[in-house]
């Protein structure tokens, strides 16, 4: 069911990893950011926003993961965008005819059967340095960065004083580098949590990929503490981060199986 979090803005969270899709309001439809997760919960947003008289204008994916890329028909055909660098990452992962199988015997078990695959990163990458998503709407700045995913960007919705986050400040999951292709994925990061520090003072919501909502006294916390993360990182000692270890919350006790991976990773590329 829709929520509303600010005037004109929206969030749908699925059942998996607390996803939050995102709807804007705008002039002649929405604008519609990381639908997912299963289909029923897209056909659930979907009858949310007939029920609002609302039809989706554009649709946007902040990163190129599969969890970020999905869209369903009774969406409708409105174009959706990513940032160039996030469209290339999609087409040379789904280039090949094969490309939708491997991502389906990749999902996890319990939404294996129920994701909806057929339009899976059909984006279309805006020229680079686009600072605005082009729609009809309240203006969106594009705030793009390299912590987590090539070509992620997080969103600023200026007038509503809202940031759609992407994958970063979230309150149940640990920073999570790209320790796949970036040369300096700690220094990425640092640096995408400073270009959001630098819009912290216009916000007064804070919607992540995953988890709950931050308002306007807990934006400077959610960064410092997936800052304090990182930089500790290296050393593998986050023990004070909440997310990790026994204050995990209930049900998310596996994100620290996840740290130690990455922490592992990381030390293998050192």
């Amino acid at each position: 069911m829709l929520r509303q979090v600010a005037e004109g803005v929206l969030i749908h969270q699925s059942e998996f990893l607390e996803s939050n899709a995102v709807v804007v309001q705008g002039r002649a439809g929405v604008l519609l950011i990381d639908p997912g997760v299963t289909g029923d919960e897209i056909a659930c947003l979907a009858n949310d926003l007939s029920d609002l008289g609302q039809s989706v204008v554009a649709g946007f994916s902040t990163h190129p993961h599969w969890d970020h890329l999905l869209w369903h028909e009774s969406l409708g055909a409105a174009p959706r965008y990513g940032t160039a660098g996030c469209a290339a990452t999609v087409q040379a992962k789904l280039s090949d005819a094969g490309a939708k199988a491997r991502v389906a015997g990749m999902l996890p078990p319990e939404v294996a059967d129920q994701v909806p695959l057929d339009l899976l990163g059909d984006i279309t990458g805006l020229p680079a340095g686009t600072a605005r998503i082009p729609w009809d709407g309240p203006e969106v700045r594009i705030i793009e960065h390299q912590a987590h995913a090539p070509g992620h960007a997080s969103l600023l919705i200026e007038e509503r004083r809202v940031l759609v986050a992407g994958d970063v400040l979230s309150d149940v999951l640990i920073p999570m580098l790209d320790l796949n292709g970036a040369a300096e994925p700690i220094e990425d990061y640092l640096a995408a949590l400073r270009l959001l520090e630098s819009v912290a003072g216009d916000v007064d919501v804070v919607i992540p990929g995953h988890g709950s909502v931050a308002e306007a006294d807990q934006v400077h916390a959610r960064i410092e503490r997936d800052r304090a993360y990182v930089l500790a990182l290296p050393e593998g000692d986050v023990a004070s981060d909440p997310r990790v270890g026994p204050s995990a919350k209930p049900g998310w006790e596996w994100v620290s199986d996840m740290h130690t991976g990455q922490a592992q990773r990381l030390a293998q590329l050192a």
